[in-house]
């Protein structure tokens, strides 16, 4: 087994093992809106639930030569986000949204997808996602190193929206849902096959 140091690794380095080595990973489609009422959308895998009393969420999002990414800049202005869960059906168009915008131009216009009212925050969501959740600003962190950043978001969802035929008892039909995942490099995942195994008492 091979061993590898971070610290003697470059930045592009640490990333190349640690996106190929911790897959698959959920993807955040995230939206926001800006101060200046544009609606912004992109992508994060860096995401996953971290619990479920009180239900919050965490998406870490890199900064990129010093500066905020959209994403956690209006978050941190307006304190809501909707994150909805990318499945087959809208991963083109998720993958799309990454494009590099200006804050004053919307990736939701540019991509063609239908903004609608959300119920409890004021930034819209994505009416073509099947699952999403709508979140307050819980936490934020920031990890610096060296001249790198991330800011960590942590969310507390105020409202779940999923469609009609994907939940029966309370529980998301995930074959019906068909996530995708992101793996290394260009590499993406479908849903593959599902087995069960009872817990031990």
């Amino acid at each position: 087994m091979k061993g590898f140091i971070p610290t003697e690794l470059s930045k592009k380095q640490n990333y190349q093992l640690l996106t190929s080595g911790v897959a698959p990973r959920p993807i955040a489609f995230i939206t926001t809106i800006s101060e200046a009422g544009v609606l912004n959308a992109a992508p994060f895998s860096y995401f996953n639930v971290i619990s479920a009393e009180p239900p919050l969420l965490s998406v870490s999002i890199g900064r990129k030569k010093g500066q905020q990414k959209d994403t956690a800049r209006n978050i941190l202005q307006v304190g809501e986000f909707v994150v909805h869960v990318t499945d087959e059906d809208i991963i083109e168009a998720v993958n799309q949204s990454a494009m590099n915008l200006p804050p004053d131009e919307s990736e939701v216009d540019k991509i063609k997808l239908s903004p609608t009212v959300s119920d409890v925050v004021g930034v819209p969501s994505i009416k073509e996602t099947k699952v999403r959740f709508e979140c307050k600003l819980e936490k934020h962190l920031v990890f610096e190193e060296g001249e790198s950043a991330t800011d960590v978001i942590i969310g507390k969802i105020v409202k779940y929206h999923v469609d009609d035929d994907l939940i029966k008892d309370g529980v998301v039909d995930t074959k019906k849902l068909k996530p995708v995942a992101r793996l290394g490099g260009k590499q993406y995942a479908k849903l593959g096959k599902i087995f069960e195994l009872e817990r031990p008492e």
